[in-house]
């Protein structure tokens, strides 16, 4: 396992947060209609489920073919909604999702997806 992932995250945080952080430092931000407000609150949380959702059905194999895909990691999304629902809390359901996966994989419960 290589650590580019990890350098690559962290070039999209450096690029990204102030873009994200400028736009709730802005003057006025409180003046927005609340229904605007709200909408706004609701774009990352959306963001991060569609790319939860792709990255746990769609598998892409050997030859490049994308194929829907049913394993533990439906699980650790269902448990991490169901923790955030419950505590409003995402790093505590992600940190749950994480482990499920975690443990299930050391175990050998679940296979590292192609």
């Amino acid at each position: 396992m290589t650590t580019d992932l990890v350098v690559l995250a962290v070039l999209m945080f450096l690029v990204t947060y102030p873009a994200r952080a400028l736009g709730l430092l802005t003057p006025g931000l409180d003046r927005l209609p609340r229904i605007a407000f709200d909408y706004l609150q609701l774009v990352g949380p959306a963001v991060l489920a569609a790319l939860a959702a792709v990255s746990v059905m769609v598998v892409v194999g050997d030859d490049d073919t994308p194929s829907f895909h049913v394993g533990i990691e439906w699980v650790a999304v269902f448990a991490c909604l169901a923790i955030v629902a419950w505590r409003r809390n995402l790093f505590l359901g992600l940190v749950v999702a994480i482990a499920i996966v975690v443990v299930a994989r050391e175990t050998g419960l679940a296979a590292l997806s192609a």
